[in-house]
């Protein structure tokens, strides 16, 4: 039996862009719906969440950082960002939005698919394990794909998620960049562990929204570690 088609979502203003793209990952195995605003884009996805979403940074209207941010108010889907931008604060801004990738144009399409695929086979994001983690306030519902502090929703991105998974499950231990690449990234090659940084910076804003007290600690030299104060 083959493997089921990954859906991909590509939001771009860019119809040319969209019909070649729509055309190559097709071509490469991938079920493709494409839209060119973000308006569109909203009503797929209530409709039936992709594996996977491609959202580009600079269209008209609402751009694609400001989107990115709505977006991760309701969905986990992950989303890879494509920008004429390279500017190292412009990766950080669809970072910090909730972009979990970041590719400049031009691209070449096998890059484009590597990245998708990555993100795709990703441990969790189809099928969470069964269960909840808890910890400290903080709870993790993996099969509901939510989490949760002192009662108060998360919105999370996929790789937030992840990596607070990963801390959950052995909390208070020290885990190295090394160890959450490998649990979000699966072999975690062709990312730097300071990527892991700008994620970890991202949740810990998050958990600490409020003014609640700081759960993730970053241990210099070994790693990062989920412990209460």
């Amino acid at each position: 039996m083959s493997e089921p088609q990954a859906r991909v979502l590509i939001v771009d203003d860019d119809t040319r862009l969209l019909t070649s793209l729509s055309r190559g990952l097709g071509l490469r195995g991938f079920a493709v719906e494409a839209v060119d605003s973000p308006g569109k884009a909203v009503s797929l996805l209530e409709a039936r969440w992709p594996d996977v979403m491609i959202l580009d940074v600079l269209m008209p209207g609402m751009d694609g950082v400001s989107f990115c941010r709505l977006v991760r108010t309701t969905f986990a889907v992950p989303i890879l960002m494509l920008t004429a931008r390279d500017a190292v604060e412009d990766r950080v801004a669809g970072l910090e939005a909730g972009a979990d990738d970041y590719l400049v144009k031009p691209f070449a399409l096998d890059e484009l698919v590597a990245r998708l695929r990555a993100l795709v086979r990703r441990p969790g994001i189809q099928d969470p394990s069964k269960g909840h983690l808890s910890y400290a306030g903080l709870v993790l519902d993996r099969r509901r794909w939510t989490a949760t502090r002192d009662g108060e929703p998360l919105a999370l991105t996929a790789t937030q998620f992840r990596l607070l998974e990963a801390l959950m499950k052995e909390p208070e231990r020290v885990i190295s960049r090394e160890e959450l690449l490998e649990h979000v990234w699966g072999d975690g090659s062709g990312f730097e562990s300071n990527v892991v940084d700008v994620h970890i910076t991202n949740l810990r804003r998050k958990l600490e929204s409020g003014r609640k007290p700081r759960l993730v600690q970053t241990v210099r030299g070994a790693g990062v570690q989920l412990k209460a104060p």
